[in-house]
This record gives structure tokens, sequence and C-alpha cells, in this order.
């Protein structure tokens, strides 16, 4: 297995700490809103490493955060509170809003077919470990009061920004930097904020710098920690996660444990429309339920995502999504009539094999979801394998591919012959199993006579009308 590690920036052999075992973070929906179908892309992305290192013999713990803490509408501890906003411009309270996005989310995932990781933990059930962690920085040194916040001090370790390629001096500009008069150095971040920063809010709690909330960078930080050590093997999230909230969680759990944190950090590309990057700032974006109403299934948007490798921008276009529901639609209508024919496999012959065997390599080279697209399609047309064993070979890739086909119906077959041919076929069969071979022979010559060809399958005899 290998897999692109964003720390080194290189494809590196994937090695787990525990042997057999990986432990993998992935950073979850802020539950203000819908997902737009950018943000499920990164899911879909992280459910195929899932059920990849599931293929490669790995046990996987996957722990995903669920932020229902409001959380500011700007990276630079900026902005408003994104929960809080929702809560004025619709009337409902923060929890509600809060429950309601969360089930829409796991109702996107479910259509997906992205299964849903082994622990889910809600930052809102966190927040004493929260708490424990900021006071586990501040016993180090690394925190400082000010204005009311509790602030990280980037200045007291040596390799803030190391994610991103950049150092401190070069002010990682991909982040948005705002002036705020209580920050020591303009990237030092919130752990706590208190009443200070807008007044009474919703969603509080008692601490000891005070009644007020958590920053945004510190749940993921000590729920992982919770839930996986203080040392793991994979951690991932959206490309635009890089600059600072992977940035600063690096920050605060090495200053907190003083040893690596995470061993490899994955991440997932764009997904671009017309306007560039889609986003929930813009205020226009698309959501699953939006392509189901135009007529296409989820697994349609499945199948478009796995076109394009996960480190590559991909463009949304609804013409793109029409040949990936065509591409998708061939691949069920065969299967079905796969079904209609045969039984898998239960051993697959050498050549099914070998496809087996490239189809996998692609996927541990680093998910190459569309080379190993390509070698699937390449199997279903090639007519030197039997379909049993291209059924067999399709439903073990589907572990990965997650699009239904083991649920795809067999093909109803429109009944050739009348009801004195297949009293003959139902002879015939007896006559075989009486080891009566020359009245079964008879038979098959009179159906022929009669214009029939029958053919025994895996699944009972049939009849062809003779041409």
């Amino acid at each position: 297995m290998k897999l692109y590690n964003t720390m080194d920036r290189k494809v590196e052999d994937f090695v787990p700490i525990e042997e057999g075992k990986v432990g993998m973070y992935c950073c979850g929906p802020t539950v203000y809103n819908y997902a737009h179908i950018g943000n499920l892309r990164t899911f879909i992305f992280e459910d195929v490493l899932h059920k990849t290192l599931q293929e490669a013999g790995y046990s996987v713990k996957h722990v995903m955060n669920i932020t229902d803490v409001g959380h500011l509408t700007g990276d630079g501890d900026d902005g408003e509170d994104k929960l809080g906003k929702r809560s004025r411009e619709t009337g409902k309270s923060v929890w509600d809003i809060a429950k309601f996005y969360t089930d829409a989310f796991f109702a996107d995932e479910k259509a997906l077919n992205i299964e849903r990781p082994q622990v889910v933990c809600k930052a809102t059930d966190h927040i004493q470990d929260m708490i424990a962690l900021i006071q586990r920085l501040e016993e180090k040194g690394h925190t400082y009061t000010a204005g009311g916040n509790v602030y990280f001090s980037i200045d007291t370790i040596d390799d803030y920004g190391k994610l991103a390629g950049q150092k401190q001096e070069d002010k990682l500009s991909g982040a948005r930097i705002v002036v705020d008069g209580n920050k020591r150095n303009p990237q030092d971040f919130v752990l706590w904020f208190t009443n200070s920063k807008f007044g009474e809010q919703a969603m509080m709690w008692d601490s000891p710098w005070g009644r007020g909330y958590p920053g945004w960078h510190i749940e993921c930080s000590a729920m992982s920690m919770k839930y996986l050590g203080e040392h793991f093997d994979i951690h991932c999230g959206g490309i635009d996660a890089i600059p600072v909230h992977h940035t600063n969680e690096i920050a605060q759990s090495e200053a907190a444990t003083g040893k690596t944190w995470v061993n490899y950090w994955c991440h997932g590309e764009f997904l671009l429309n017309d306007k560039g990057k889609m986003s929930k700032s813009s205020g226009e974006f698309l959501t699953l339920p939006v392509l189901v109403s135009h007529g296409y299934d989820a697994l349609d948007y499945r199948y478009f995502c796995l076109t394009g490798h996960y480190r590559t921008q991909l463009k949304f276009s609804y013409e793109a999504l029409d040949h990936a529901r065509s591409a998708r639609e061939r691949l069920v209508a065969a299967v079905s009539e796969m079904k209609a024919k045969t039984e898998p496999s239960e051993v697959l012959g050498e050549k099914a094999a070998e496809y087996k065997d490239k189809f996998f390599s692609s996927l541990f080279n680093d998910l190459r979801c569309p080379e190993a697209l390509a070698v699937m399609w390449k199997m279903v047309k090639d007519g030197s394998v039997s379909d049993a064993d291209k059924l067999a070979l399709l439903l073990k890739m589907d572990k990965v591919l997650s699009l239904s086909l083991d649920k795809v119906p067999a093909k109803k077959e429109e009944k050739v012959g009348g009801e004195e041919e297949w009293k003959l076929v139902e002879e015939r069969s007896m006559a075989k199993k009486n080891k009566d071979y020359a009245r079964a022979d008879q038979i098959r010559k009179e159906l022929e006579e009669r214009g029939y060809l029958v053919k025994d399958t895996p699944k009972g005899p049939i009849l062809e009308k003779i041409l």
C-alpha cells in the first residue's frame, strides 16, 4: 500500500504503527448548512481509502468529528458564529440546526454508500476533553490569555507551518490574517473564547478561564487523541484545511505531547464548477438532493467522483455527470445480464485473477481510481473471461467502488417456448436424472425439430429460438 503524504510531499510506502491495524481520523462536517457536493467528494475519497485499506488486509478504526459548536466564518478567528448566524436567519435554536444538518449529512452519506465511521464524535460531547488539552498546553507554557481569550503562541514552537511547507516568517500566505489586538503574533490562534468575543452565545460552557466556548482547531486534536491515542496513522481532510486548520492542529497537538502526532496526512483536492472552487461562503452551491431532484441517482455522483484521482481537481458539469450516469447504467446492465445467466465463480480463473491483481494494484498505489476503473471495463469487455468470473470479480471490486452491484437484480428473460416445449424440457431433465440418456437425447432432437435449442446452465436448462 502506498499513499501520498502531504507532510513529505511524496508517495510513500504505508507502514502502520501497529502491524495489521490502522487508526484514521477525518475532519467531519460543520453542521450549520447542507454539505455541498464538493464537501461530499472529500468524504467519498476517505471512504475509498477506508475500504481500500480493508481490502489490503488492515483492520481500520475510522474516527470522524461533527463540528456542532458554532465557530467562525473565517479561518483567522474572524467573522461571525456560523450556527448563531443560521439561528438568526431561520428562527430555530442552534441545537435544532445542528441536529437537522447532522441528520441531512448522514442521509447523504447513506445514499452515496459511504460507510459510517466506527466512531462519530460530536464536539459538544467533548468540551471537557478540549479544556483538559488546553490546560496541558498552558502548563507547558504554550498559551497566554488576552482580552478574555486563551491563545496558542506559535512562537513557543520551532516548526509551525511545516505541513504547508512554509516557515513562520513566510506568514502562511494562504491564511487570511486579520488584525486582533489581543494576539502577540498575527498567526496565534484562539483555544478558548469567553464572552469577551461576542457577548453571550447560545453554546457556552464553564471553564478555568471563564464561561465560553472552544476554538475550532482544538476539537480535532482533543477528540482524535481520545479515540486513537497521541500518535496515530492517518489524518484526512480537504486540501483547504492545510494552511490553517491542520497546521494549527499539528502545532497544538505536538506541543502538548512533545512527539509526532500523525504519520500520514492525506488531502482531497477541490471540486470545481464554472465559477471555480465550490464553497458555502459564495451562497451558490449544489447539494446531493438537488442532483437527485434533477433525475440522477446518488451513485451517479459517486461514480463521477471515482473518475478523478483524489489529488487532482475535478470539474463538475451536468454533461460530465451524464457521462458518469451512462457508464454506471451500462455497468449495472452488464451485471444484471450476468446474474441472469450464472452464479459468481468461487475460484477465479487465471485471466480474471490477473485483472483482480491489476485492479487492486491501482488502488493500493495511492488510490488510482481512474486507472482501476479502466481495468474493470477492460475485464468486462474481455470475451476470454467467463461471465461467472466477471460477476465474481465485479462483486469483489465493488467492495471498494460501492456502487451496489450486489443489489442489482438478474435480468428477467422473456420465456422462450410454449407450455408443450417446457413439458419436454422437464421430461428431459427427469430422463437425465434417471440416466436415461437416450430419451434425453431424443427429446433434445424433438425440440430442435420444433425450432428450439436446449442448453444446460448453472441455473437450469434454458431454451433458445433457432434462427
